[in-house]
């Protein structure tokens, strides 16, 4: 399976070549229309430039970050700075019990979670205050629990977990019923 930075560049490949013009160009266009915000640069992409959706979202993002997009690794310092700190070896628990599910365990850092694929996205782990982990899961074939809550969107089951202990069997258990069912 190609990683999901694979498709996004192949995605920018083919804008590239679509267009004649390069992310750096785009980006200077846009900074020379005078757009800031996110939904300009798509609404300008699209109607100036015949731009889908998809591709001006792909270089707007690109072109709030920069030349240099965050690493991985600071994506994650920024998720657990300050007083969410304790929570990361939380964190690393559940990447350690998912990456041990299969190879195929695709891990893809976001500015505001980590998501977990393999054909599809199976889990998400987000962490929404300093108190606690929350990991979704996608899958509905789970019953719910006391403690394996329903939720609503892709991820249809979550756990919530203020311990690195929490990351028990069970957790285990369930991590890989989403992987299996992905």
């Amino acid at each position: 399976m190609a990683s999901l930075d694979d498709a996004v560049a192949t995605q920018i490949a083919n804008i590239e070549a679509n267009s004649g013009r390069t992310i750096a160009q785009w980006t200077a266009a846009i900074t020379a229309a005078g757009l800031t915000k996110h939904g300009e640069m798509i609404a300008w992409l699209k109607a100036e430039h015949g731009f889908t959706h998809g591709n001006a979202n792909l270089v707007a993002t690109l072109a709030r970050q920069g030349d240099a997009p965050p690493s991985d690794d600071e994506l994650l310092a920024a998720q657990y700075a300050g007083a969410k700190a304790a929570l990361r070896p939380i964190h690393d628990a559940i990447l350690d019990a998912a990456t041990a599910l299969g190879d195929d365990v695709e891990v893809a850092v976001k500015k505001t979670g980590v998501s977990l694929r393999r054909r599809k996205q199976f889990a998400l782990v987000e962490a929404p205050s300093a108190k606690r982990v929350v990991l979704g899961l996608n899958a509905a074939d789970v019953a719910p629990t006391d403690r394996l809550e329903a939720a609503t969107g892709m991820c249809n089951r979550r756990v919530l977990l203020t311990d690195v202990e929490q990351v028990d069997s069970q957790v285990r258990s369930w991590l890989r019923a989403a992987y299996e069912s992905a």
